[in-house]
């Protein structure tokens, strides 16, 4: 990553970008288990959604979206306010660069600040890459799902990892 990047929260006008970054995955990969690729206008819709209680963020440089990172619903339980579950994809051409590191480290501060106690990174297996990001940021292996995704034709292995970031806000816990 060079120094002209800027980490910033997406917009709805980011969806295009982020479209492109994701769409392969989606189509080419068994990174995500989606399997219809999404039109701009959904993904804006679903930033907005998600921005609605999580963070959205890109990494822009001279004015190109390189990779994204998100947080989300870990479960839909009001028990679960606290914990959030992580994501992040970098665009296939500058992978390698740091720039998933930069994302992720900036996402997990934004869960921190923003209140949340536990952060979960799920990954479909092998991912030796996902996993030594994980690992660097001090998330911990909790337990692998075996054969819980069917994509192209085949059963998939999921991973969950858990990253404990801090209490939960002092007082009305109604978040």
């Amino acid at each position: 990553m060079t120094i002209q990047a800027t980490i910033r929260d997406a917009t709805p006008d980011d969806a295009s970008a982020i479209c492109a970054i994701y769409n392969p995955f989606i189509a080419e990969s068994v990174i995500t288990f989606e399997e219809e690729q999404l039109t701009p206008e959904e993904m804006g819709d679903r930033i907005a959604r998600i921005q609605e209680r999580y963070p959205w963020i890109v990494l822009e440089e001279e004015g190109r979206i390189l990779g994204y990172a998100y947080g989300a619903s870990w479960r839909h339980r009001h028990a679960y306010r606290f914990c959030a579950e992580s994501s992040v994809y970098v665009d296939p051409s500058v992978q390698g660069k740091g720039i998933g590191r930069a994302l992720y480290g900036a996402l997990i501060k934004r869960l921190k600040q923003d209140g949340f106690r536990e952060i979960i990174g799920v990954i479909t297996l092998p991912n030796e890459v996902s996993e030594n990001l994980h690992r660097s940021f001090g998330f911990h292996e909790i337990g692998v799902f075996p054969k819980v995704g069917f994509k192209f034709d085949r059963w998939l292995d999921v991973a969950f990892w858990q990253l404990s970031v801090g209490p939960a806000p002092e007082g009305d816990a109604g978040a």
